[in-house]
């Protein structure tokens, strides 16, 4: 049996976003999101009901502060604790696990969206995606970018304005452009 398109994208597979399932997915996810980013903070039990429809999963005590923005939603795991300021952005073509007691500054981005490097692959429209797993307990710093398979361990700080481009492990401090490490987090 062939495998849809949204199984070759959760495989890495090479895929068309431009599938029917797919592009339902994504209306739905800019329909929910339309409906979160539109709530104030008085509403805080109606951002938690759609959070709950939008994600994969959502721990307790999770607070998004709008604007936010994804891709799909439905491949989103948020543990308890987390923390995202303004503007984060998820493209959740594939899976993002974020563990337990996460903290995301201002504009943090996480792609596991990627294209083909061969541009005769590319122009074909097929894309590919990598899942990306943080762990429990980390702070990403404002303006941070994670890009698609990438791990970041627990307990780990990775400085604002970072380019996530390799797995980070646990328990240390990391920065730049390329993220590396810069010493231990304690």
């Amino acid at each position: 049996m062939e495998k849809t398109e949204k199984q070759k994208m959760l495989a890495g597979e090479l895929y068309l976003a431009s599938d029917p399932e797919l592009a339902a997915g994504s209306k739905r996810a800019s329909r929910l999101l339309r409906m979160y980013n539109a709530t104030t903070e008085e509403e805080l039990e109606l951002r938690s009901q759609i959070l709950n429809d939008l994600f994969a999963q959502v721990g307790s005590t999770v607070q998004i502060v709008p604007p936010f923005h994804c891709d799909y939603g439905s491949n989103i795991y948020a543990g308890n604790g987390l923390y995202m300021n303004y503007g984060c952005v998820i493209l959740d073509c594939n899976t993002v696990h974020i563990g337990d007691n996460v903290l995301f500054g201002p504009y943090v981005q996480i792609y596991t969206a990627y294209h083909p490097t061969d541009p005769e692959i590319r122009q074909t429209g097929l894309e590919l995606a990598a899942p990306i797993n943080i762990g429990n307990n980390v702070w990403i710093g404002g303006g941070t970018i994670i890009c698609p398979g990438v791990t970041i361990g627990d307990n780990t700080t990775i400085g604002a304005g970072s380019v996530v481009v390799k797995d980070i492990p646990e328990n240390v401090v990391a920065a730049g452009n390329p993220c590396r490490i810069i010493r231990s987090a304690t």
